[in-house]
């Protein structure tokens, strides 16, 4: 569908691909449009709601600066997907045992890997990035406990939120694995420290701005190229972490599962970072928050809630949208709100014939509280082409 909505209210208009928009991710995107240095206009996707410092579903193009909370705190979020050389009928009956395995292999929440020595080949050529950061802005490193051993140990980890780990069937009844993580802790330290950066460069630049969280580094000032190199980094390294979450999974599925090797791989791709692109005949920084790149031809991932379909999708290169679609359904409601509204019943209810938590501690991230991933897919298929439709019969969340 074609663009449902605009804003007119900025220095640049903001092109909506819903009806659906809380008014409070309305005003954010309206206070993001008044920037002087946005350019063209904003892009906001159909799963778009509220997001802290910035819209989440927002795609936002900016010339000569960058705005830190736009790209958030998980910095290179996103999604791996494989498809196996195995079909639902060589699945057991009983998948309880598929997700321990899963879960035994990967540390989830806030726990980590008790050793670096498998991963060492994976963080080698990140070793001396992490050294260039501590170096110019030691404070980083003092966000976290034993950073020099953290940053190595969560590679490989889930975190917890809405970051999962899935086992699913396609339309052909093929299985895929599909996963969704970021940066961890380091990621989340090297966001706030960088936040907080821009907000002092702002008070003390005396800018003033249509909210405190918009602070930006413009080119050629003090920690410009500082903030670059750090998110590239966090970005590179949440590749790492899903290739390496990946690999583990798959590892721990070959005991649980028949013989198996990997058919396809759909993408490995972020839905948080920020990229140096051509847009409207202007280089400009890209920031997509929530959002992943469809170029015309590109394969990506669009993942529904734990009880609902997902989506292998191939860019159509909208030129309206910066070559950008949605990255998953979008949240209907906070997760303060979802566990007032639903208990661990209503989760069970949500989710039958989903091998996964069903107790309270994963209320918020019941199906009830997401928008529904159908009708997101709907508003836009003039973005994207789906590829296969995915329904999980495993579910791994912290």
């Amino acid at each position: 569908m074609p663009i449902l909505r605009t804003i007119n209210k900025g220095r640049v208009p903001v092109k909506i691909y819903t009806d659906d928009i809380d008014p409070s991710a309305y005003t954010q995107l309206s206070k993001i449009a008044e920037l002087p240095f946005i350019h063209s206009h904003i892009a906001a996707m159909p799963d778009v709601h509220h997001g802290i410092g910035a819209t989440v579903g927002s795609v936002i193009p900016t010339r000569g600066a960058i705005i830190p909370a736009a790209v958030g705190v998980d910095i290179g979020c996103g999604m791996n997907a494989v498809r196996l050389s195995l079909t639902a009928n060589e699945l057991p009956d009983n998948l309880k045992p598929v997700r321990g395995a899963i879960e035994d292999a990967v540390p989830v929440g806030f726990n980590m890997h008790k050793s670096v020595k498998a991963r060492k080949s994976t963080l080698t050529p990140l070793d001396a990035g992490l050294e260039k950061i501590l170096a110019h802005h030691p404070t980083v490193g003092k966000m976290v406990k034993n950073i020099s051993r953290t940053w190595s140990q969560q590679v490989g980890t889930l975190g917890g939120g809405n970051h999962f780990i899935e086992l699913c069937l396609d339309e052909k009844q093929d299985v895929w694995v599909m996963l969704h993580s970021g940066s961890r802790g380091i990621g989340n330290v090297i966001g706030r420290y960088f936040i907080g950066l821009a907000k002092k460069d702002m008070q003390r630049l005396q800018q003033n701005l249509p909210d405190k969280d918009l602070a930006y580094f413009s080119e050629g000032t003090e920690f410009f190229d500082d903030y670059v190199f750090a998110v590239q980094w966090g970005q590179d390294y949440a590749m790492a972490n899903r290739r390496e979450m990946m690999r583990l999974t798959l590892d721990a599925l070959k005991p649980v599962l028949p013989h198996f090797v990997i058919t396809k791989e759909a993408i490995n791709c972020h839905h948080n970072y920020v990229s140096i692109e051509n847009h409207f005949d202007e280089k400009v920084f890209l920031t997509r928050k929530g959002a992943i790149s469809a170029r015309e031809g590109e394969l990506g991932i669009i993942p529904g809630s734990m009880g609902a379909k997902s989506f292998i999708v191939r860019g159509k290169g909208n030129v309206q949208s910066f070559h950008s679609c949605s990255h998953g359904a979008g949240r209907s409601m906070s997760r303060t709100a979802a566990k007032k509204a639903f208990s661990a019943e209503d989760l069970k209810r949500q989710t039958q014939g989903v091998e996964c938590r069903k107790d309270d501690g994963v209320v918020d991230e019941i199906p009830g509280a997401y928008k529904d991933i159908e009708k997101v897919m709907q508003n836009q298929s003039d973005l994207v082409d789906i590829v296969h439709t995915l329904k999980q019969v495993v579910c791994v969340k912290g």
